[in-house]
């Protein structure tokens, strides 16, 4: 249920779920350099001491950085989406040239890597629209795990009732109950 609360609120409210995903990537960056601070004063030699402490600092830099521009950051963000499906574009694309696929994975590969690549161009071209796409693609992605999830659930709970499994709920019964009646008692 609260995927699909969440997938609700990220499409209503695309602009406040990419400023969600830069808070996100901010407190990742401060535990990270937490992390990398404990491992730090945990060597025992020197090398890895500053090696460890370069990286913490890297890390509080890029949380400040993202909490003091979150435009910065979010553009960023669909920057790296952008790189990111160009690159995949192409190695669809490849892969729909080689051997050893049938004419309709290599149709299919093809056509992927050519939505993949057109992806990429716009994402790259406007990275403003490109971050709330983002967004309303995570919240209708959380709203159809969301009902997927319910739907599974209901079905084992539906089956376990149909089955008569030891341990499953029934009204006016605990759990105790089934459990003892399982093992014989």
């Amino acid at each position: 249920m609260l995927a699909i609360v969440v997938g609700i609120i990220a499409i209503a409210w695309p602009d406040i779920t990419v400023w969600a995903f830069v808070i996100l990537f901010a407190v990742y960056a401060f535990v990270a350099a937490a992390i990398e601070a404990a491992r730090a004063f945990s060597s025992r030699t020197a090398g890895p001491v500053a090696g460890h402490l370069l990286l913490a600092v890297i890390d509080v830099a890029a949380g400040v950085v993202a909490l003091a521009w979150p435009d910065i950051t979010a553009l960023a963000l669909a920057l790296i989406v952008a790189v990111w499906a160009f690159v995949a574009g192409f190695v669809e694309l490849y892969l729909a040239f080689t051997s050893g696929h049938t004419a309709g994975e290599r149709a299919l590969l093809g056509l992927t890597g050519l939505i993949l690549i057109a992806l990429g161009v716009v994402f790259a071209r406007r990275p403003d629209v490109a971050a709330v796409t983002i967004a309303e693609v995570y919240g209708l992605f959380s709203i159809v795990w969301g009902i997927s999830a319910l739907v599974i659930a209901l079905n084992v709970r539906r089956a376990a009732r149909i089955v008569g499994m030891p341990g499953t709920y029934r009204s006016g019964q605990s759990f105790e109950h089934d459990s003892a009646a399982a093992a014989g008692r």
